[in-house]
């Protein structure tokens, strides 16, 4: 029986188990919305297509399910570029209806059609990021081309897709058979684990290493590995330490949770990484700044140390370093094979009071350190102050969003995070504009569940517009402005390398400025709350959270530079005579 596409579309949505869609309108793809109007599948509404892209994405990490994400052709597609591009560089798995024009004006130029250099053009734009882009030239193989589309998704390293649809597809009738033939495919692949001799020869190399280290990154996370994970750290007491994208694979209360590595990490995590003689890397890129731009005097001493590299992405295997043992696999797969294997061979487990013992006084040093800034009652706040009082009056089982910025690199440092998998950051691709968006998305995924997004004033600034979404839909997120009056990571390099803060700061006729984000909220429909002193700020999260509302709280920061142990070779390129970070712009 021949039926519409939208309608068909809809409802194999409907059987994958699709309950949300995020997006924004345009005149080709409503014959698809309408199709939605009579499902149970939820459209959020947006007001700009980077925010339906941010919040799909953090729909996705949150649900553990691949998000989907309708636009618009030519413009609506470039708005939610960026957004998508963060999901793919962050291995996010996405796919992406985007509405094109109609095959039959191919060429011609048609409202807002690209085809500056080849006709009808526009999956192009989006080639360098997706893993694949298709663009439906004929009906009857889009259903095949949807089933494609999520498996790729979803298998090997995640990431987004991309399908351009004609707009005279949606509206194009074919045989129903066409896509119930696509039921007959298996909806999820079996994952690639690793055999006995490669486990037991794993394990055995950690049990003769002397100085051995776990160092986690976000495919640990992407593998909802994080109970096998510490199951294994917990049997041999093997020191971990992570990646930016890895923070909370552990929690930060396992006693042999090291911390974060790299330019932002603290002395002693370098120091161990550094010594170690086998690193165990498990799901991470080894990224720059996790790295110390690579340079071995600071943060890893490969060949030095020998690194054993488990990931599901063969090309991640020995990008930035030399393996000794590297192995393709899926992570939750082979941390069961491997805890199996331990329990075979060390039976008792290995115990390590010292290592333990020296991780505390570490972190209590480290701590310690940082006392007299979260006590301060200084107004514009600490930022300390702020992510201390949020650590405190928070659920352990909270999300937490972050932007960039003081609030993603402060928060990797020094926010300890008690239920894996509860913080999102932008990593690879470092979007500014990413924390607000991507918290609604993570709140329609968990409901139930606390959501909070630490962004500074230049983030939330970027996408105001989430607030009315949040409004119309009610979804109860709180947003903490950590409002420097600045791009104040950028600053505080530019102000330390160049004496300047040109283009960095926000000012008017001389002084500090900033719209009032609390009356924007209300503006909005949203409860806004602005923070005159420090002692104000506890005491309206919790008012907050109790709401259960929406709520945008506005305080005021100093604009003081995360301290940094690390190194990242953008200051010697800066200032190659001289040895400086960033420095304070109050």
């Amino acid at each position: 029986m021949a039926k519409l596409i939208s309608n068909l579309l809809v409802k194999y949505l409907e059987d994958r188990g699709v309950e949300h869609i995020f997006g924004l309108c345009g005149h080709t793809n409503i014959a698809f919305l309408s199709e939605l109007e009579k499902s149970s599948i939820k459209f959020v509404n947006v007001r700009h297509e980077q925010i339906a892209a941010h919040a799909a994405d953090g729909y996705a990490r949150a649900k553990k399910q691949t998000a989907v994400l309708l636009t618009h052709l030519g413009p609506g597609m470039t708005n939610a570029a960026t957004g998508v591009a963060n999901a793919a560089l962050d291995c996010i798995p996405m796919v992406v209806l985007a509405g094109d024009i109609p095959r039959h004006y191919y060429g011609k130029h048609p409202h807002q059609e690209v085809n500056l250099h080849a006709d009808a053009t526009q999956y192009e734009i989006y080639r360098p990021f997706v893993k694949r882009a298709w663009r439906v030239d004929s009906a009857h193989l889009f259903p095949e081309i949807l089933e494609k589309a999520f498996q790729l998704a979803e298998s090997g390293t995640p990431g987004p897709v991309l399908i351009s649809v004609p707009m005279d597809i949606f509206s194009t009738e074919i045989e129903e058979e066409l896509f119930v033939r696509q039921n007959h495919h298996t909806k999820s692949l079996q994952k690639p684990s690793i055999d006995e001799a490669t486990a037991e020869k794993i394990i055995s190399t950690l049990l003769d290493a002397k100085n051995p280290v776990i160092y986690a990154g976000g495919g640990v996370l992407l593998a909802d590995a994080a109970e096998e994970l510490a199951e294994f750290v917990n049997h041999f007491d093997i020191p971990v330490a992570h990646s930016l994208m890895g923070k909370g694979a552990v929690a930060d209360d396992n006693p042999l949770v090291l911390g974060m590595t790299g330019f932002w990490g603290t002395e002693f995590i370098n120091r161990k990484t550094r010594e170690a003689d086998y690193i165990f890397g498990l799901g991470t890129r080894f990224a720059e700044a996790d790295s110390s731009s690579w340079e071995n005097e600071y943060t890893f001493d490969f060949p030095k140390t020998k690194l054993i590299q488990i990931d599901i992405e063969a090309s991640e295997i020995g990008r930035n370093y030399p393996v000794e043992l590297g192995v393709v696999a899926d992570l939750k797969q082979a941390l069961t094979v491997l805890n199996r294997v331990a329990k075979k061979i060390a039976p008792g487990g290995r115990q390590n009071e010292a290592l333990k013992q020296e991780i505390a006084i570490n972190k209590k040093a480290f701590k310690d350190s940082n006392k007299k800034f979260e006590e301060d009652n200084c107004f514009p706040m600490q930022p300390q102050r702020i992510l201390a009082d949020v650590r405190d009056v928070l659920p352990k089982d909270a999300f937490i969003t972050t932007d960039v910025g003081w609030n993603k690199n402060g928060v990797g440092q020094q926010f300890d995070i008690y239920t894996p998998g509860t913080i999102f950051t932008p990593g690879g691709f470092a979007t500014m504009g990413f924390g607000a968006p991507a918290a609604l998305g993570v709140k329609v995924a968990h409901p139930d569940r606390v959501v909070v997004s630490l962004v500074g004033d230049g983030g939330f600034g970027q996408n105001p517009a989430v607030l009315a979404t949040a409004a119309e839909e009610n979804i109860p997120v709180i947003w903490i402005v950590m409002n420097n009056f600045a791009f104040g990571t950028i600053a505080g390099l530019q102000k330390a390398h160049y004496d300047t803060t040109l283009g960095t700061l926000f000012t008017k006729d001389g002084n500090p400025y900033s719209p009032d984000f609390a009356a924007i909220a209300r503006a909005f429909g949203i409860e806004g709350i602005k923070i005159e002193r420090a002692e104000e700020f506890k005491p309206a999260l919790k008012s907050a959270i109790e709401s259960n509302k929406p709520v945008v709280i506005d305080v005021a920061m100093l604009n003081n530079p995360v301290p940094t142990a690390g190194h990242w070779n953008i200051m010697d390129i800066y200032s190659p005579d001289r040895k400086v970070h960033h420095v304070s712009t109050n």
